[in-house]
């Protein structure tokens, strides 16, 4: 499934590094992740997801998940499997 888009980045919280991403695939902890955009472009592995603050293991289409990252990310900018 390397390079399967599984969601967008929909917004950025530069205070706590925190990506917002809607999902178009399921997403789980554990997975790795290469985030791409017009100045990102890295690989990671997700650590941990949240939903409206609720801290999850997976989630799918649709939903919207927060997770930290270790470095800028910007409004649409693309998130597949690494």
């Amino acid at each position: 499934m390397s390079g399967e888009v599984v969601g967008r980045v929909f917004a950025y919280f530069k205070n706590v590094n925190v990506a917002a991403i809607e999902l178009s695939a399921t997403l789980s902890v554990g997975d790795r992740i290469r985030v791409t955009g017009a100045t990102t472009d890295f690989e990671m592995t997700v650590e941990s997801m949240q939903i409206d603050r609720v801290s999850v293991e997976s989630a799918t289409a649709g939903q919207s998940v927060g997770m930290a990252v270790p470095e800028r990310v910007r409004p649409n900018d693309q998130v597949s499997m690494a």
